[in-house]
């Protein structure tokens, strides 16, 4: 346990551009304020500032507001100096500006707020202890979503334009964005482009991009579903056929830059000795979406924790003799998100029959057979899968498949 009355206690308001910072004593007496730019060259600034008030051997506790965000760098500069960092939660800081008597909106007021929490909460805040792999996989990650957000829309623009060129587009290229298809809209943007080419012709046009794909076959149903249509020309089709091949090159660009993404991503997660992807239906992009949120595992002190975390665990709520439980609306909705599509690739069944996991596919069977909603039998999955994740990632194991008749005998037990 530490004695307060020891520390000089700085909470620090993060910006982009700058920080405030605000220095208080154990009794929340204000002792000094002081605003620096976000950069290292201006750090030594507050370092110095602080130094004044720490007499008589007291120590700073510097409490950031989200260590992980605008202030990472201050937070790596200060603990690479020794500082004893702590990373403030925004809920927290924010509950207690909110108590004030007469509330501001200020830096100085947002401060002070971060500083009393933590004085108050000294011996619970978690030490700030950003880190640079699990920091760049998540800015990897992020970029990543990004770029597919970009595919996205770009895709709907261009079915929004071949919707007037081509109106059947769909019965031979169902998925716009293949090279091939990609290559079909760039040489021939509208159907006039078509005009006497023959079937041979196209075919040895186009098997080199789809790897000898396109068959003689493939190449004249597309010439017939386009004789069939009768789309006629319309005024300023020029007009048309040049947003068309924009937007083709726009999607060409993006899907470049969506590989150099993804090899990127699989090159850090190799060096991380992550084993999720030993688990049925988990790609390299699904795990490292799941530890780019959960950052280093042994922050979690259990998997309860780190349910928490994820919004997954429910909130007990109890008044007097009556006590039930509600959703969690507190937790990070990102991690939350990809836990239960994972819980749903869990029960998928093969066209053949064969569940992907049928310890889950038992599972979810049964609680629905107790009368269970699907979404609250999915959210049980997603439980289970928390306790399976922390496991493999805090004792880095990689997933085995457990026995249906071993599971089904223990729950019984358990009942």
């Amino acid at each position: 346990m530490k004695r307060y009355e020891n520390y000089i206690y700085v909470g620090i308001d993060l910006h982009k551009e700058t920080h405030t910072a605000v220095i208080l004593d154990c009794w929340n007496k204000k002792l000094g304020e002081i605003t620096f730019a976000n950069t290292p060259a201006d750090f030594p600034r507050l370092v110095r500032k602080v130094s004044k008030y720490c007499m008589d051997g007291k120590e700073p506790v510097y409490g950031l507001e989200n260590a992980y965000g605008y202030g990472r760098t201050l937070a790596v500069w200060l603990i690479e100096k020794g500082y004893i960092v702590k990373d403030v939660n925004t809920s927290l800081s924010h509950r207690e500006a909110k108590h004030r008597a007469m509330f501001q909106k200020s830096d100085s007021f947002d401060a002070r707020a971060v500083a009393i929490v933590t004085i108050n909460m000294l011996d619970e805040l978690p030490d700030a202890c950003p880190n640079d792999a699990y920091w760049s996989l998540g800015q990897l990650v992020s970029r990543r979503d990004n770029i597919m957000s970009h595919i996205t829309r770009l895709k709907n623009q261009l079915h929004e334009q071949l919707c007037i060129s081509y109106p059947s587009y769909k019965k031979f290229f169902n998925d716009v964005g293949r090279p091939t298809a990609l290559y079909f809209w760039e040489q021939y943007p509208s159907p006039k482009h078509l005009m006497g080419k023959t079937v041979e012709e196209l075919r040895n046009e186009l098997v080199p991009i789809s790897h000898n794909r396109c068959s003689t076959k493939t190449c004249q149903n597309i010439l017939d579903v386009i004789k069939s249509d009768k789309a006629m020309e319309r005024e300023y089709q020029d007009a048309r056929d040049m947003i068309i091949r924009s937007i083709v090159r726009d999607l060409s660009h993006y899907d470049t830059q969506l590989k150099e993404m993804d090899e990127a991503i699989e090159k850090l997660y190799s060096t991380m000795g992550c084993t999720l992807t030993t688990i049925p239906g988990v790609n390299v992009t699904t795990a490292v979406k799941i530890i780019s949120e959960i950052g280093d595992v042994k922050r979690f002190k259990n998997a309860s924790k780190l349910a928490q975390f994820a919004a997954i665990a429910p909130l007990k709520v109890s008044s007097a003799n009556s006590e039930t439980t509600k959703r969690r609306k507190e937790g990070n909705r990102r991690l939350q998100a990809t836990i239960y599509f994972l819980a749903i690739q869990m029960i998928q069944v093969s066209s053949k029959g064969v569940p992907r996991n049928p310890v889950f596919r038992a599972y979810y069977e049964r609680r629905l057979a107790e009368g269970k909603p699907t979404k609250q039998v999915l959210i049980c999955i997603c439980r289970r899968l928390i306790n399976i994740i922390y496991g493999m990632l805090k004792h880095q194991t990689e997933y085995r498949m457990p026995q249906l008749e071993s599971e089904e005998k223990s729950e019984q037990e358990q009942g």
